[in-house]
């Protein structure tokens, strides 16, 4: 019986085993890296395209900032205007006031009695002034409480001085509207007429 040596055989198909297995490995590995290639290039594409958009939201996030910040200048400015329309709406009303109030303030002041100064602050009015005795000085204020566009005089301070019967005064008054007096003529008509007349120079 003939004797077969199968050693070589085993070797080769070993060998053709192992090759097999390097070559399935080397293509699984090239397939790797080629998946692995695209994968790292769709995700870079994706990154970029969201970098992108990332920066068009940026920079129309830039966009409306500045647009709110106009928004806000004009806000304020309208907001300007408005407030410096309603001063000059209050000054155009208050004008004729203005008049009636000064020529209230000359019908009141006596005979006798000089102011120095004026101030008005919310409707309230300070008189500084010299009287050449208190009695002028009560008699300016009897005027003031019968006068339509004057009210509730008080009497701060009242000093006479040394060697002389001048009086240094402070008094203070408020301003009224009358809803019934003409305020289109500045002497109050011919009834403000007549209260001059009445009240005029009384010491």
């Amino acid at each position: 019986m003939p004797r077969i040596n199968l050693l070589p055989w085993r070797d080769n198909k070993r060998r053709e085993r192992k090759l097999h297995f390097f070559i399935a490995l080397g293509a699984a590995t090239v397939v790797a890296a080629i998946f692995a290639g695209i994968s790292y290039m769709m995700f870079d594409s994706a990154i970029s395209a969201q970098q992108h958009r990332n920066d068009l939201l940026r920079a129309e996030i830039k966009l409306l900032d500045k647009q709110i910040e106009e928004i806000n200048t004009h806000e304020s400015q309208k907001q300007k205007f408005i407030a410096r329309m309603e001063i000059i709406e209050k000054l155009q009303r208050s004008r004729p006031e203005i008049v009636h109030l000064f020529d209230e303030i000359a019908r009141t002041l006596p005979d006798g009695v000089y102011l120095t100064s004026v101030k008005e602050l919310d409707h309230k009015l300070t008189f500084d002034g010299v009287a050449q005795s208190s009695t002028r000085v009560s008699t300016f204020m009897r005027n003031i409480d019968a006068s339509e566009w004057l009210k509730n005089p008080e009497l701060e301070v009242i000093q006479s001085k040394t060697g002389d019967t001048s009086s240094n005064f402070v008094l203070f008054a408020e301003q009224v509207s009358p809803s019934g007096a003409d305020r289109d003529s500045p002497l109050g008509g011919a009834g403000g007429a007549r209260r001059v007349a009445r009240r005029g120079g009384t010491p």
